[in-house]
């Protein structure tokens, strides 16, 4: 009851912070636009659900160290970390089309997610269970709100 608690109050947080969201927010690092981080945002969520592929990038540091780091200690993930080709902005990324869309999509993909059971596979972390992929969302997720200042 308690976990279903505490992802039902992060997952509201999630939502609410996206939902303030404005277009115009300037990045306090990157070069995406608040724009361009929705929507990358909504191709990371489509990749970790088996729907888009993105390209494996994976070692054993990677699936283990660096996975647990990311996901399990306090700290806030780097800036600058490069992501794979088929979800960056400019790339092989699903391209800026309607804010409220968009943005509408995110929320809608997020609260989707959260109700999974089953997941796709890291590109970097591969096969992780129900709990990590809870904890990426919502760590990614936040790390490009405060990118944006929310």
């Amino acid at each position: 009851m308690e976990f279903r608690t505490s992802l039902s109050n992060s997952l509201d947080r999630c939502i609410g912070r996206v939902a303030s969201l404005k277009p115009d927010a300037k990045a306090r690092w990157g070069r995406m636009n608040a724009h361009q981080m929705v929507c990358h945002l909504n191709d990371s969520f489509h990749v970790a659900m088996g729907e888009k592929y993105a390209s494996p990038a994976t070692s054993l540091l990677t699936r283990t160290l660096v996975k647990f780091v990311a996901l399990y200690l306090p700290l806030p993930w780097p800036r600058g970390v490069p992501t794979r080709p088929e979800i960056e902005q400019g790339r092989g990324g699903t391209p800026p089309a309607d804010w409220d869309r968009d943005r509408s999509a995110l929320c809608n993909v997020i609260k989707e997610f959260a109700a999974r059971q089953t997941f796709g596979t890291h590109p970097m972390w591969a096969t992780m269970s129900r709990s990590d992929w809870l904890v990426w969302a919502y760590r990614h997720v936040d790390h490009h709100l405060r990118q944006f200042g929310v």
